[in-house]
């Protein structure tokens, strides 16, 4: 009689086990077309995201390309040890930090501002064609803009050196200046995706209910003060979760993106760790200790992105989960 009442809640968990079980084979049957269509997705995810993280073990061994994974020695902590121990690791932890900083800065603002700008321009064919100069450039590639841009501020030809010699002064040699390259990735950047972020909030906008601005008007309040009190607020929610994805990346700038400006003059203020990955590690075939960095870069991403979600929730009650 005891061992009849110890395993009939046994039974009964295996009995609700099943049920669940195909209560949800059942489901998925019946909506099979939608998860047929979202099966690319997932192969996606899983070929290119989550089984490369397996090879995250190497960050712990003295890895060697001939022997593999299995064949290379373990040194565990090691390759974490001799990149802080790195004499330049602090320059390009800094040079990382300030870059994503400014870009964090002028390049999350900018389409904000330009959505609250286009908002208010009444002739609708207006606003088409200034969104449509805008988002252009989000479809050139970082070659093609860094083209643009070598040319505009070439110390010869360039635009910008012919406007400064115009007004007497001596032309600037930019990209050869290490002084000038983080505003000009920074400023590459505002220019070409500015118009992309733009669209998210205009969306945003449009689904305020315009009795809201009717009734604000009838109160006596201004464009500004509409602006303030009901344009931002409701725009609150979606700043929050795109500020929180881009804190999640606040390292990972972007290789191309720095790449396509750098050169042996501006390298010492330019340099961040996506380029000195690339250097260190497919050049020099330092895979370990490129893959340890990169383990920093997303510990510290996933702590950034855990504790701006944790305040957003406390102070503004959106977050990402």
């Amino acid at each position: 009689m005891k061992l009849e009442a110890s395993t009939k809640p046994v039974n009964v968990k295996k009995t609700k086990r099943k049920a669940k079980f195909k209560s949800t084979l059942k489901s998925m049957w019946k909506y099979k077309t939608l998860y047929f269509i979202a099966l690319p997705g997932f192969a996606y995810f899983i070929i290119f995201k989550y089984i490369p993280l397996l090879g995250s073990v190497i960050a712990f061994q003295d890895y060697s390309i001939f022997k593999g994974i299995s064949g290379s020695e373990w040194v565990g902590f090691a390759q974490f040890e001799k990149m802080f121990s790195y004499s330049e690791f602090l320059r390009i932890l800094k040079n990382t930090l300030l870059i994503n900083f400014y870009d964090l800065i002028f390049a999350f603002t900018a389409p904000i501002i330009l959505a609250l700008l286009l908002n208010e321009v009444r002739k609708v064919l207006a606003k088409r064609i200034i969104q449509t100069v805008v988002y252009m450039p989000h479809f050139l590639s970082w070659v093609i803009i860094s083209g643009v841009f070598i040319g505009i501020l070439s110390p010869s030809t360039g635009l910008v050196n012919q406007v400064v010699e115009f007004f007497g002064f001596d032309p600037i040699y930019f990209l050869g200046d290490e002084s000038y390259i983080r505003s000009i990735i920074v400023g590459s950047g505002v220019w070409r995706d500015t118009g992309w972020g733009t669209i998210i909030y205009l969306a945003a906008l449009a689904g305020i209910n315009p009795n809201l601005y009717e009734a604000a008007e009838v109160d006596g309040a201004s464009r500004w003060q509409q602006t303030w009190a009901i344009t931002l607020p409701t725009l609150l929610p979606t700043i929050t979760i795109l500020f929180l994805l881009q804190i999640g990346n606040f390292l990972d700038f972007g290789f191309e993106r720095v790449y396509v400006f750098l050169n042996p003059l501006n390298r010492e203020n330019g340099e961040i760790f996506d380029t000195y990955i690339y250097h260190v590690g497919l050049l020099q075939n330092q895979f370990s200790y490129t893959t340890a960095v990169g383990i920093f870069k997303s510990v510290v991403g996933l702590v950034l992105l855990v504790g701006a979600n944790f305040l957003s929730k406390r102070a503004t009650g959106n977050s990402l989960y």
